[in-house]
């Protein structure tokens, strides 16, 4: 190995003279007339070739350059029998240039420009294995006590490496499941370890937390991807010939995958719905790992298999109201005690609903007994006093006099953010990043930056999942439903009867609402708010009509009761939402969701269907065991906040540029949307008409990602002018 440094060290000098005289054309025709070795190269050559000039690099007396460095590298290579191609890349706006180095496709020289990728994400630490042809990198954000103290990638007894992204929830209950071989202190990822080496792949059930995970096993050579039931952490990967790439993150998989990708045209289709497919990814060829799933893979096999399920069979059944009370208060003070566990103040969102008042008000109760690791809670509120249907303010204080404190308050009225100085406002520049979601890079606002630094919080709540999973949506078509597949026809008419009198609906239209259910979609079609966009591409539509339409399903009247499914097909949505969440950065925080606790659910999906929503009561059971934690104006709110004229008056602002756009769409060159009618919809918004705003705005941003990434040149955009590339250079013998 040391003789290969000092020959990485001579190469180095050797190009440096070519540099300092200005001669790279000399540079790139030595590298591209290097004679290939005919010697069969040794399986760790790339390795220890690459592992040389990185150390050369650390002795040189100055920084050496990445031209340079891949000079070298590639020369080399080539020596000892290694096609290598060095590979430089340069872009006209702004003007940047960065070279690599290839063998067979794959990036083999540039660990340390990932590592830097993934920094901004997890700037804590930096881990590295490294054996053979596998190399792992870790980057650590650190929320918990614990986290501090880990070291990854773990290398547990057996030898098996595991890198860990996540926090467990049922700490206690598998260290004394393991108490032989852990202490009461073992860091997160030392339980895991533990937990795979004695029960194997089935340890995953037993996890109960937020989690991804990855572990490689260098005896037999197999790999397990694996992500926690609900699916709030991020992985992705992708399989090629002879190598496979995983990443909580997707960026880095996209950039530096040695190649340019196809565009996943169904991605785009369900973003126009309520969101893509959890398994999706913008790029066609690079995976997620699905929510309760392990990925295996090992030579000659590729499996993909869930590991855990809600139990349809699992009901919970008492005789009293108050019984089904004392159950929810318990679960749900244990839901948000789990997510109090950091070793910094966490910071919850406030917004004056029912959903993120409960959290704060029962992390309240808990912090109050001691019976928290977080020594503070922290909240965060956004109003707009000119949103006359989002007048949250009179509510979020309600809680804030509860709990004697004043939380962050950002005013988000666009005309307030207008009247704020030009230097006051982030960059708008394209993003040099992949950003996987439309809309959003990850990138912290200013604000939030600022609340966040200044009071220390890494941990952020979010009451995501309480409407959906109370009963927040007063509907009696599950309760209905259950009836008629048990057949109880005479509690389906009482039932029909009183919701048609709180909804002020024919008795009929509710039935047929209910029975519609129990047929294929492709018979009795899909309602009005689920229906494509009208400015969509008609052959677009046809070619992804499932995903348009949110993925319909037809509800089975045998087996598990329908509501057991609906509460299932609810979560998959929220999967769908939080597999598109972008990992937030500069600063980082952790997002996490009470409301989405294994537990929780558990206890939700068990119970009956009228504990959930009653004709006079959506949200009953919550309402009625908060009483006394949870101020009554904020139980007894009569109607949910919404934002309507924000939107509205976004067009009007930005009318100018709204119909520069429409001239040049990216998306319409694609095939996706038909530039004159969605025109005609931003005539009608503009007018102050109704039309679907979420889907408008959605295309909006839509075509502002689909023409970053053309200036980003990672992604394939047919029939569109190609990416600002300057020079794309490949030198090989």
């Amino acid at each position: 190995m040391s003789f290969l440094v000092i020959k990485a060290y001579l190469k180095l000098i050797h190009f440096d003279l070519y540099l300092a005289r200005g001669n790279f054309a000399a540079l790139y025709n030595e590298v591209r007339r290097y004679p290939v070795g005919k010697k069969a190269p040794s399986p760790e050559a790339v390795e220890r070739i690459c592992a040389a000039v990185d150390m050369a690099c650390i002795w040189y007396w100055k920084e050496a350059l990445c031209l340079q460095r891949s000079a070298a590298a590639a020369c080399l290579l080539k020596r000892y029998g290694v096609p290598a191609q060095m590979v430089i890349g340069a872009q006209q706006m702004p003007f940047k240039a960065h070279a690599w180095v290839e063998v067979d496709g794959r990036v083999v020289n540039d660990k340390e420009k990932v590592s830097t990728t993934l920094a901004p994400y997890g700037p804590d630490s930096n881990g590295s294995y490294s054996k053979g042809a596998v190399k792992i990198l870790y980057r650590a954000f650190h929320t918990t006590k614990e986290s501090r103290r880990e070291s990854q990638p773990h290398v547990s007894l057996s030898g098996v490496v595991i890198t860990w992204d996540g926090c467990l929830d049922n700490r206690a209950e598998l260290i004394s499941g393991l108490r032989d071989v852990l202490a009461f202190d073992s860091t997160d990822v030392a339980i895991v370890a533990a937990a795979y080496e004695k029960w194997g792949a089935d340890c995953f059930a037993k996890l109960i937390g937020d989690w991804a995970v990855s572990i490689w096993n260098p005896d037999n050579h197999s790999l397990i991807l694996a992500k926690d039931p609900i699916g709030t952490r991020h992985l992705y990967y992708s399989i090629d010939t002879d190598q496979i790439t995983w990443c909580t993150i997707l960026d880095p998989l996209v950039r530096f995958a040695g190649k340019t990708l196809a565009l996943n045209e169904e991605y785009i289709a369900g973003w126009f719905s309520t969101f893509p497919a959890v398994h999706l990814t913008p790029c066609v060829g690079i995976h997620s790992v699905p929510p309760s799933s392990l990925l295996l893979l090992r030579p000659g096999k590729r499996a993909i298999s869930k590991y855990w399920d809600f139990d349809p069979a699992k009901r919970i059944r008492y005789r009293k109201d108050a019984e089904y009370e004392e159950h929810f208060r318990t679960v749900f003070a244990k839901a948000v005690q789990r997510k109090l566990r950091s070793d910094s103040p966490v910071l919850a969102e406030l917004s004056g609903g029912r959903d993120s008042s409960s959290i704060v008000c029962m992390a309240d109760t808990i912090i109050a007994r001691g019976s928290s690791e977080t020594p503070r809670l922290d909240t965060i509120s956004y109003y707009d006093d000119s949103e006359p249907n989002w007048n949250e303010r009179p509510y979020f204080t309600k809680v804030e006099q509860k709990r004697g404190r004043t939380g962050w308050h950002i005013n988000v009225d666009p005309s307030a953010s207008e009247e704020s100085t030009e230097t006051d406002q982030p960059s708008q520049a394209p993003s040099e990043r992949f950003v996987p979601t439309p809309g959003y890079d990850g990138r912290t606002s200013p604000q939030i930056r600022m609340c966040l630094t200044s009071q220390g919080n890494r941990v952020v709540l979010s009451g995501i999942g309480g409407d959906e999973v109370m009963g927040g949506v007063p509907t009696p078509l599950p309760e209905l439903q259950d009836l008629l597949a048990r057949a109880r026809f005479r509690a389906v008419a009482h039932q029909l009867k009183v919701w048609a009198l709180e909804k002020r609906k024919p008795w009929f239209h509710l039935f047929f609402e209910a029975a519609r259910g129990f047929f294929p979609p492709v018979l009795v079609g899909v309602p009005k708010y689920m229906r494509p966009a009208p400015w969509l591409q008609s052959n677009f539509v046809k070619r992804h009509w499932e995903a348009l339409t949110g993925y319909p399903s037809r509800t089975k009247l045998f087996g598990a009761l329908p509501s057991f499914h609906d509460n299932l097909g609810t979560l998959d949505a929220l999967r769908r939402q939080l597999a598109r969440t972008a990992l937030p950065f500069e600063p980082p925080f952790e997002k996490r969701y009470p409301y989405l606790d294994r537990g929780l659910l558990e206890f939700m999906f068990a119970i009956p269907r009228e504990q959930l929503v009653r004709p006079t009561q959506r949200r009953s059971v919550m309402r009625r065991a908060l009483v006394g934690i949870v101020p009554d104006e904020i139980l007894n709110r009569k109607r949910k906040a919404f934002v309507a004229r924000a939107q509205l008056v976004a067009i009007s602002r930005d009318w100018a540029n709204l119909l520069e756009m429409t001239q040049h769409m990216v998306s319409s060159s694609l095939g996706i949307i038909d530039s004159e009618r969605l025109l005609e919809a931003l005539q009608k918004g503009r007018r102050g008409e109704e039309v679907p705003t979420i889907t408008l705005m959605r295309t909006i941003s839509l075509e502002g990602w689909l023409r970053n990434l053309r200036t980003l040149g990672v992604v394939h955009l047919h029939a569109t002018r190609k990416p600002e590339i300057a020079w794309l250079a490949s030198a090989q013998g």
